[in-house]
């Protein structure tokens, strides 16, 4: 089996807990989110989004504690979106005719070209919520994983009220997500499915699953890859 490394929209490169020391939320978390290692990788990762015979064109650009991430739905011009990491949140902005602008909290559970990937799913905003708690230690297809718990801050946009992460006890990187609604239905669930390596110490993300499921049944409705290529050395459009 491949490395268990991530990333959602976004190549996550991990560092794993600190071994002899007590397990920590916030610093298993930590672990797991875009700003610890993003200064190792630096260059475009292409690859598409696909569903139901669909293909849709995605490509990420890493460069320290900016992310920004572009897709082509056929309709127009790419469309371009940048995050800029912070410590402890993050900023998320639109780039329309060569300016940045805020990117709106309506727009974030919005479909992404009619995917099942939405604008807050690819910005994996809530890693950056608050007071992560431990709640298990379980196998992830047979993966050892910690088990926390995110809930959501009253102030804070977006679809989920509290979210799941799995995160593998020894490489530090995520594993399974799940997202909940106000009424604690299963709403969004991600799955790595494998991995690439792109040079002799950094791993990312090759596939991953996302399932939009029923929140009243639990049922999966629908599916979608997120399926990334080697590495391209491309320059991103307007990142400042």
């Amino acid at each position: 089996m491949h490395l268990p490394f991530t990333v959602l929209a976004i190549a996550l490169l991990a560092t794993g807990v600190v071994r002899g020391q007590a397990p920590d939320a916030k610093a298993i978390l930590e672990g797991a989110r875009m700003a610890a290692s993003l200064t190792k990788l630096d260059a475009g990762l292409s690859g598409n989004l696909k569903k139901d015979g669909r293909s849709i064109p995605v490509t990420l650009f890493l460069k320290g504690k900016d992310i920004q991430f572009q897709f082509e739905d056929g309709q127009g011009a790419p469309q371009i979106y940048h995050l800029r990491l912070n410590d402890n949140s993050f900023d998320l902005f639109e780039i329309i005719d060569g300016k940045t602008v805020r990117f709106p909290d309506a727009k974030l559970v919005q479909p992404i070209a009619g995917t099942d990937v939405t604008y807050e799913d690819l910005a994996l905003r809530f890693f950056y919520w608050p007071n992560p708690k431990l709640e298990a230690e379980e196998s992830i297809n047979g993966e050892p994983c910690y088990k926390l718990r995110l809930d959501k801050p009253l102030d804070s946009a977006g679809r989920y009220v509290a979210v799941y992460v799995w995160v593998h006890k020894k490489y530090g990187a995520f594993m399974r997500i799940q997202g909940y609604d106000k009424n604690g239905g299963l709403a969004k669930e991600f799955q790595v499915q494998d991995v690439m390596q792109v040079s002799d110490k950094v791993w990312t993300l090759e596939k991953m699953q996302v399932a939009t499921h029923d929140p009243a049944s639990g049922r999966r409705l629908s599916i979608t890859n997120l399926v990334f290529a080697k590495p391209k050395k491309t320059k991103p459009q307007g990142l400042r």
